[in-house]
This record gives C-alpha cells, sequence and structure tokens, in this order.
C-alpha cells in the first residue's frame, strides 16, 4: 500500500510507536529507544510502502514486522493427556545434543514434564534448564523423614495430587525432584495433567468450571520463619477464557467466604474427583539419578506412602517457565539443515518397508494420503500433515512392528515432536492427533469402524479403543481436532495397491516453503 497524501491514518501513531528502524529500536536486542510519549499523537502517514513509512514529522522509518498473540502458557499450546509413557532424557545426551536439550525443554512446556535420567545433582539440573528460584526452603530442600516435619512431604504419609507453593505470588512454575535413594516399600510418583483435568471439568461440569475460574480462594503457609499468603481462583484463565494455571492444594487451602461456600465446595469436590482418577494418573517409580522436571502450574504431584523407616531421599528445588522458553527459543535459532533431504531419505529408506499388515508400503501409504489431501483442497500445512502422519513408525524407539504385537508406539506424539524442530503446529498438530481421531470416530460414527482395515482394527485395540464421552469432549476441544479427523479418513483411503502415487519431490517444493527454520 502507498499513501502520498496527509490523511489522518488510523495505524499513524501505532507504526510511529513500532518504528524499526535502528534510530527508533536497539539493533542489538530490539528494545524501543523511545517513550509512548514521545510520539505526537496527531502524526500522520505520508508514504507506506511494505519497507518504508514516511512520517508528517518528517522521520523515516521501516514498518514493524508483527508477532501474532500467542502464550505459551495458555491449554492451546500444550499437549493435554490422561495416562502417558513420560517423556525421557538423558541427561549426558542433554549436556552435548542440542537436539535432546531441546527435546527436554519442549517436554517440559508442552507435555507439562520430563523425566531425565543418570543426573549428579539437582541444582545441576536446573542449571540446564534455567535458573534457581530460591525460597524460604533454601536453593535446594531434602524430601525425607523428618522427626519433626514441618510439612507433609516431609513423612512417609501418600500425599494426594497437588501443586506446590499456591501460596506464594508469583508461585514457582517449575519444580524439580531429584531421587539420592528409594529403598523403601511405597514412595511411588505420580503426576496428573491439571489442565487436562480442569478442561474435563469444563465439559462434565460447567457450573462448577465457572466457579473455580471466578472464586478467589487464599492459600497460606506459615511457620517460625515464614508467612506466606496469595489468593487466586483454583483454575486461572488468561483474557480469552482460556487455562492458563491451577493451583490446587488441599493442606495449605483457607476457608472461603461463607456466602461463597455452597457454590465453591461442591465445584471444590468435583474437581478433585477428576484429579484423583486413577486413569489420569502417570505414576513412576524414581531410581537413584532419576529427576523429574515439571510445570508447577499446570502438573500436579504425588506420592504413595512408604514405611517411615525406609531409605528414601529425594531432593528438591525450583525453577521458572521463562527461561525454559527462552532457552528453547535460542537452541531453535540454530539452523537445522537438510528437513527435506532428510524426509526424501525416510520415505527412500525406511519407508520402503512393508506397512503393518497392509498391501502398499509405508511410503505409499503416505504418499497415497498426501493425494488425496491435495485432491480434496486441504490447505499446504495439512496436505504436509497427511505426507507425514506416520513418519513417527520409524523415528521412535518402538516400532511399528511392535505396535502390531500389542505395544502402543505412540507413533503420532513420536512423529509431531520429531517434526516439530522443521514445522508449525499446523503440521504437527493433526499428526499428533490422527490416532486420536480414529478412537475419536469409532465412538461418534459406529459405522466408522467397518471402514477400518483389518490392521487398523487391530491397531486401534492396541491404542485404547473408541474413546468415552469425557474423550470425546476433550478431543472436540482440540484446536486442531477437526484437521485431524480430515486427516484420518485421507489416512484410511491410502490403502489401495492398485492406486499409483505421486512420487516425494512432487510435494518437495510445498514442505520446503513450510520449513520454519
Amino acid at each position: 500500500m502507498r499513501q502520498t497524501d496527509v490523511r489522518p491514518s488510523p495505524n499513524a501513531v501505532w507504526l510511529r510507536d513500532n518504528c524499526a528502524c535502528p534510530q527508533c529500536r536497539d539493533p542489538r536486542n530490539g528494545q524501543k529507544l523511545r517513550s509512548v510519549t514521545d510520539t505526537d499523537p496527531g502524526v500522520r502517514v505520508v508514504e507506506l510502502t511494505a519497507a518504508k513509512v514516511v512520517f508528517s514529522d518528517g522521520h523515516v522509518g521501516v514498518p514493524p514486522e508483527v508477532t501474532p498473540y500467542a502464550d505459551d502458557r495458555i491449554e492451546d499450546a500444550k499437549d493435554l493427556w490422561a495416562r502417558i509413557d513420560p517423556p525421557c532424557g538423558d541427561w549426558a545426551a542433554f549436556e552435548t545434543d542440542p537436539a535432546h536439550r531441546e527435546f527436554c525443554l519442549d517436554a517440559v512446556l508442552r507435555v507439562g514434564f520430563v523425566l531425565l535420567r543418570g543426573v549428579p545433582d539437582v541444582l545441576t539440573a536446573a542449571a540446564g534448564f534455567g535458573y534457581v528460584r530460591e525460597t524460604n526452603y533454601g536453593r535446594l530442600f531434602d524430601v525425607r523423614v523428618e522427626a519433626t516435619p514441618v510439612n507433609l512431604a516431609f513423612t512417609g504419609l501418600p500425599i494426594t495430587p497437588h501443586t506446590d507453593n499456591p501460596y506464594r505470588d508469583p508461585v514457582p512454575t517449575v519444580q524439580l525432584l531429584h531421587c539420592l535413594s528409594n529403598a523403601v516399600e511405597g514412595g511411588d510418583s505420580g503426576l496428573v495433567d491439571g489442565f487436562h483435568a480442569a478442561a474435563l471439568l469444563r465439559a462434565e461440569d460447567p457450573a462448577a468450571f465457572a466457579t473455580l475460574t471466578s472464586t478467589p480462594v487464599t492459600f497460606r503457609y506459615a511457620d517460625s520463619g515464614a508467612e506466606l499468603t496469595a489468593t487466586r481462583p483454583m483454575i486461572g484463565l488468561d483474557p480469552r477464557g482460556r487455562i492458563r494455571e491451577v493451583r490446587f492444594n488441599n493442606r495449605s487451602l483457607q476457608p472461603v467466604r461463607p456466602e461463597e461456600a455452597d457454590a465453591f465446595y461442591p465445584a471444590y469436590r468435583a474437581f478433585a474427583e477428576i484429579l484423583y482418577r486413577p486413569e489420569l494418573q502417570v505414576t513412576f517409580r524414581l531410581g537413584p539419578g532419576d529427576c523429574v522436571v515439571f510445570d508447577n502450574t499446570r502438573v500436579l504431584h504425588a506420592r504413595t506412602g512408604f514405611a517411615d523407616t525406609g531409605d528414601r531421599h529425594l531432593q528438591g528445588c525450583y525453577a521458572d517457565l521463562d527461561a525454559i522458553a527462552s532457552g528453547l527459543a535460542v537452541l531453535r535459532r540454530r539452523p537445522v539443515p537438510g528437513a527435506v533431504d532428510t524426509l526424501r531419505a525416510l520415505f527412500a529408506g525406511p519407508g520402503t518397508a512393508d506397512y503393518l499388515g497392509e498391501d502398499v508400503t509405508q511410503a505409499v501409504h503416505m504418499l497415497q494420503t498426501a493425494a488425496c489431501a491435495k485432491a480434496a483442497g486441504a490447505p499446504p500445512a495439512l496436505v504436509a500433515a497427511a505426507l507425514l502422519h506416520d513418519v513417527g513408525h520409524f523415528t521412535g524407539e518402538i516400532t511399528g512392528h511392535d505396535l502390531m504385537a500389542g505395544t502402543d508406539n505412540r507413533h503420532s506424539h513420536v512423529g509431531a515432536d520429531w517434526l516439530g524442530r522443521w514445522f508449525g503446529p499446523a503440521v504437527t498438530e493433526p499428526i499428533r492427533l490422527h490416532v486420536a481421531a480414529k478412537r475419536y470416530l469409532c465412538a461418534v460414527d459406529p459405522a466408522y469402524y467397518e471402514v477400518l482395515s483389518e490392521a487398523s482394527k487391530h491397531t486401534l485395540r492396541v491404542q485404547g479403543g473408541p474413546m468415552d464421552a469425557a474423550e470425546v469432549a476433550a478431543f472436540e476441544a482440540e484446536p486442531y481436532g477437526r484437521d485431524a479427523v480430515r486427516l484420518r479418513r485421507w489416512d484410511d483411503e491410502g490403502k489401495d495397491p492398485a492406486r499409483p502415487a505421486p512420487a516425494f519431490d512432487d510435494f518437495a517444493p510445498l514442505l520446503a516453503s513450510l520449513v520454519e527454520r
């Protein structure tokens, strides 16, 4: 657009305030060099092109690049889960392999946690994720049985799912727990996705969800050296109504106002009953050297009881999510060469193997699926998702053959995570959800099951079978759920040995155009 007179422009002040030229922004860090009060509210645009903007005050500047609204803390940016295999990392690889480090940081932000093996100590691990958040418990704290415990964590009693330190403002957003010894019966660790539980509450009991997102509750902790209080809703939302934070800790919850009790307690109980469902909890046993790193604003942690005479010793500390997000963003600046060449090699190599009991190869199946998407007029990102939807069968540790033998290889998640180094969510998220889409369609459309091949019916049973009502509601709330359903139907069509498949290079330009880094 070019403007050559001095008529008022509704964006003139915005353009002047956000001018991207070196006089207005420090080229080293992008920070503004001017205050909003330095801009004349009557400034006008004289000329505007994609590369230049001339203002009525005589300044010649550069239009800004607009970053879309994005908040990596909200539910839309997360992978919500029930019971899943923990994403695992290796400390030696974390220190030496940028790709592995990226995987671990991304897991904390997107899945909510990562389980690291071979960690030397908790403070070293915390330094790998950011900076230690020191509290009244110190830079680190010991979790073991104490004679005079100031916290239930320092006993052998079982602990129900909870978030830590809800009485702080701001709350520590990351927690690390590192195992030094665990030679007791019991003492197993458990995690629950609080965002998933809150989404289930919203679907199952909207009134209870509304109560817990609007009722301020106070959490308090006091001992001889500290007195801490914070008041927030139990489920925190962003300005657009999306889940952004969960604070849940019965031990430190203070009484709500009496006039709010009638609505609050049924809602509180409903949420607790969802959080305590066994099918929502990931349970694992920490061994010496294991360190679990999790998002304390989202993931609730729990512990089974154990005999207080046993030797169980964990060390913990707190950190913050902004450092993890920063570290991940810096890692992702590095060039990742050869996305298209790497994918081409997969199609020409592992992709030539048999496709799990079907009459086509893996590569032919994916190429046919992409051809169906293209013929249906799908947008480029969804065509790419159709093309790449099954790469997780040969990029993960558990193979497609293991899937056929009865072990779910979670290839949808493995493939989406692996492709995330190159592609954005419009490509990766339909891939992540395409197995869930099969389970969803089997639940809402009984006739769909008969469309499945025998091999796909077999894997359906391994992958969890048709969804229940709560899973259906959660799937329907997924931003990329509809795309995943479309992908799923093309997936079912792409298994015809009589149909010619296009070549991988027919899609190479499309893939190259979608690579983000």
